[in-house]
């Protein structure tokens, strides 16, 4: 019998999962992508002898990494030459005073204790409990598709209300470890990696902070984009075909049911099912016909967005540690700004990576490779913001936020700058409202709420990538590839 032909839409980390997965199993896959390389958001470019991430550009929650490399076959250490980053960041607060998270106990202790005395018995606490979510939520909320609802509404998943403590709020829930408010931030900025603001965010979420220092955050060489490279790799020697630059008009439908995929140079393909991994609100938005679906979708619930700088510097700045975080004070009305009023903050706070500290090849000798990251609003309804002026604004918040740590001469010593606005993120990616993160992860985005991997009307059109199930994230995006390869498979009747 002829095995079953697969269209899947776009090669980013979920896609390339999903292809590799279907192939393995004897199905012709074939992985459209409408940029000249693979990865989507996990992106990189090089300019003048230096290299740069434009995605995330640090690998956590490593043990999930493992299970789903060896799901497809392989081994993650033997894939890629990982470092282990310890302290993981380097936190500066507003005035002037820091903290470097560690997994040495003693350098915590002592660094806790000097910001509230007693404060390092409730990182304890918060630690066991982050434990506790980190593999309850991995095990019951993660590495599920909820099929049907009675998969997530059933008794055995009645304790996760008090297990993992999804109803209540991660800041608020923070005062029962800590009194400080430079505590509070430093173990709740990870949400940002959901596109949330912790004063919204599920207490559950505490399994993040837990899982950077239990299990520690690690940096291939070569960057991130190694990880793209070695899922490429697999991919390829699974069998799966791939063809760049070949951007996708629409979905033909017939009934319940994907008809054709064309392209904008006018091919049509016509596999027996679909699987997109292009940003699923972009999905409903231009490549399916206009429903109700569709505006739900427009009424879901979206990330922040960022703006990106990417610095070729002409001299190194040994001070500065591969991963350091300004915290602002105002750390409540930082997100009030950049969620409610879609805007960036008076005083933001933001992120500074330094690729060379962990790997020296990222720069050339003598000088260094810089991304400054400051989280912003999503493009608005109207898309009346000033990006040019907002992106001015939080090019000179970096500079000043790195006078704190003596760094007063960089603008001088920038060789060349590239930029990503919303409006960047929103024409490379196809990402809705320039949201980095796709759908958000409020409660009423979680687990069953979260768009479920395929189609609830054409069954044979599945969906992978950071607005489906699992959720946001590199390594959720390998889960959300399998999730959706095994969908596939038991609607066509193959093993798996």
């Amino acid at each position: 019998m002829k095995s079953p032909s697969v269209i899947v839409i776009g090669a980013g980390v979920g896609g390339i999962t999903a292809a590799t997965h279907l192939a393995q199993h004897g199905i012709d896959v074939t992985v459209l992508e409408k940029n000249a390389r693979p990865g989507g958001r996990c992106d990189r470019f090089s300019r003048d002898g230096h290299h740069f991430d434009t995605g995330p550009t640090l690998l956590v929650m490593p043990l999930l990494f493992e299970a789903e490399f060896t799901a497809l076959g392989s081994s993650l250490h033997e894939a890629l030459d990982l470092r282990r980053v310890d302290p993981t960041y380097h936190l500066v607060f507003d005035d002037g005073s820091g903290i470097s998270l560690t997994s040495d106990l003693n350098a915590m202790r002592e660094q806790l204790e000097a910001i509230e005395p007693g404060s390092y018995h409730g990182f304890l606490r918060y630690f066991e409990e982050g434990h506790r979510h980190y593999h309850i939520a991995t095990e019951r909320l993660v590495d599920r598709d909820f099929r049907r609802a009675t998969d997530f509404f059933n008794l055995q998943n009645v304790p996760l209300i008090y297990q993992v403590k999804p109803l209540v709020r991660h800041y608020a829930h923070m005062s029962a470890y800590f009194d400080d408010p430079r505590l509070k931030s430093a173990f709740t900025f990870q949400d940002v990696y959901m596109g949330l603001s912790p004063f919204e965010a599920p207490a559950t979420f505490s399994m993040m902070p837990y899982t950077e220092l239990a299990h520690g955050v690690w940096y291939p060489r070569g960057g991130m984009y190694q990880v793209v490279e070695a899922l490429m790799a697999i991919a390829e020697k699974s069998g799966v075909k791939f063809v760049f630059d070949a951007a996708v008009e629409r979905i033909d439908v017939n009934g319940s049911k994907t008809r054709a995929v064309i392209l904008e140079n006018g091919q049509q393909l016509e596999p027996d099912a679909v699987l997109a991994n292009a940003d699923l609100p972009y999905v409903y938005r231009n490549l399916l016909p206009a429903n109700g679906r569709k505006s739900q979708m427009e009424n879901k619930r979206f990330s922040c967005s960022t703006i990106s700088f990417f610095w070729g510097v002409d001299k190194v700045y040994e001070e500065l540690p591969p991963h350091t975080l300004f915290l602002a004070d105002d750390y409540h009305a930082n997100f009030d700004s950049i969620i409610d009023d879609m805007d960036i903050p008076e005083n933001p706070s933001l992120y500074i990576h330094a690729p060379a500290r962990l790997d020296p090849a990222m720069a050339p000798d003598g000088q260094d490779t810089l991304t400054a990251i400051v989280p912003v609003g999503h493009l608005s309804p109207n898309e009346d913001q000033d990006w040019q002026s907002i992106r001015d604004q939080a090019r000179q918040q970096v500079f000043r936020r790195l006078s704190l740590l003596g760094i007063t001469d960089l603008e001088e010593h920038i060789k060349f700058e590239v930029n990503y606005t919303p409006l960047s993120w929103r024409k490379r990616y196809n990402l809705v409202k320039g949201s980095t993160h796709g759908l958000a992860h409020n409660l009423a985005q979680l687990g069953y709420f979260r768009p479920a991997n395929r189609h609830p009307r054409y069954h044979n059109l599945y969906f992978a990538g950071a607005s489906t199930r699992p959720g946001t994230g590199l390594p959720t995006a390998l889960v959300s590839g399998r999730l959706a390869a095994d969908r596939l498979l038991d609607d066509f009747g193959l093993p798996r």
